[in-house]
């Protein structure tokens, strides 16, 4: 049996009961979309990051595509963010019609390189998207300084950072807005898609809501402005609502899991994970980086260990998005990185004797290569 770089079965038993009286709940409630659990939600998360409005959507990338409306962002604007991320971050930019503009990353961090961002700014910049990484976060104090200067907009991408802290403030409570996904591997996973935005804007937060409903407003069918139908699924919401009483636990089992591979891995040639000064990392994946990454997961497969690689292709090497006209070379530390990093299982539930094993294959097959 191949261990998994993600599973959630083990946490699926645990919760159970739980999960499977959420379903009941929702089923039982007569009112199946944007009903009473998501509106629960919406409050339980807001108030977690301390954020005045939550606006639950149906995933990810449309919590980054909506926020990005609801800031005004519009055709031809300029989005400053990394090339160092999931795809989905970029998608979302260009599902707007605005223009993605890369800086490069740091090289312990793999976190946006914020001091090359005001070299990045041109007149058409109207929004600076940081992407808070594998669970820590990007440095803010100077791209808020330049938010202000040049009257720019931050959305935050926390997609990998729920419950992150840097200097004490929550990941999501920084920018205007802040957009999260709640893929089923995320720090606070679904059992399905979902996502939301918040903001303490009420101008934004009213604008998000119509656009996650057609663009309607108070009556139904009367479009104020045209919208999309991204709506949190009521089932999602109430799963969610119920875990994110239990997300500090997830980190606190993350941050568990992190240790040990600290301590089994420490006189090891490989690079592991550097927390940057002021953050509180959560682990949404444990990121290694060694020269010889592909021989490591090649044998490692033989242990029947999975790893994985985030991200082996850096966006603007991508060929859907080779218009933007970046070659290869552009930028030196992304591209460095994508071609040795990759993540060892990481999930709360990981139980110590599995990852006992992955650290004593690990341990084999570096002292053979």
């Amino acid at each position: 049996m191949t261990l998994a770089v993600w599973d959630y079965l083990h946490e699926y038993e645990a919760e159970r009961e739980d999960l499977l009286d959420a379903v009941d709940t929702v089923f039982r409630s007569g009112r199946l979309v944007l009903g009473q659990s998501v509106s629960r939600f919406e409050r339980s998360f807001a108030d977690y990051h301390g954020a005045a409005h939550c606006v639950g959507v149906d995933n990810g990338t449309n919590a980054i595509v909506l926020g990005l409306q609801a800031l005004g962002v519009k055709p031809g604007d300029e989005v400053i963010t990394v090339s160092n991320t999931a795809a989905p971050t970029v998608v979302a930019i260009d599902a707007v019609g605005a223009v993605p503009v890369f800086v490069d990353t740091l090289p312990g961090t793999y976190l946006m390189d914020v001091d090359q961002v005001a070299a990045a700014i041109t007149p058409r910049t109207r929004c600076l998207l940081p992407v808070h990484l594998y669970g820590q976060c990007v440095d803010m104090a100077p791209l808020e300084r330049l938010a202000a200067e040049h009257d720019l907009v931050i959305l935050e991408d926390c997609a990998q950072a729920h419950g992150a802290r840097h200097h004490g403030r929550v990941a999501g409570s920084m920018g205007r807005a802040a957009a999260f996904s709640f893929y089923p591997t995320k720090v606070l996973g679904a059992y399905g898609d979902g996502g939301a935005t918040i903001t303490s804007d009420d101008a934004v937060a009213a604008r998000l809501r119509r656009l996650r409903y057609y663009g309607m407003e108070d009556r139904y069918y009367v479009v104020e402005t045209p919208g999309h139908n991204s709506r949190l699924d009521e089932v999602q919401a109430e799963i969610l609502r119920r875990k994110l009483t239990r997300l500090d636990a997830y980190i606190a089992g993350r941050r568990a899991v992190a240790a040990r591979y600290a301590d089994g891995l420490a006189d090891t040639d490989l690079v592991l994970p550097a927390t940057a000064e002021g953050n509180e990392h959560v682990y949404y994946v444990y990121v290694v980086r060694h020269p010889a990454r592909d021989a490591v997961i090649e044998r490692m497969r033989s242990y029947g260990i999975q790893l994985n690689i985030s991200y082996q292709w850096p966006v603007h090497t991508m060929s859907g998005f080779a218009h933007l006209g970046y070659g290869k070379g552009a930028f030196p530390v992304t591209e460095s990185a994508a071609d040795e990093i990759f993540s060892l299982p990481m999930f709360p539930s990981l139980q110590v004797s599995d990852q006992e094993k992955v650290i004593d294959a690990l341990r084999d097959v570096l002292a053979t290569l």
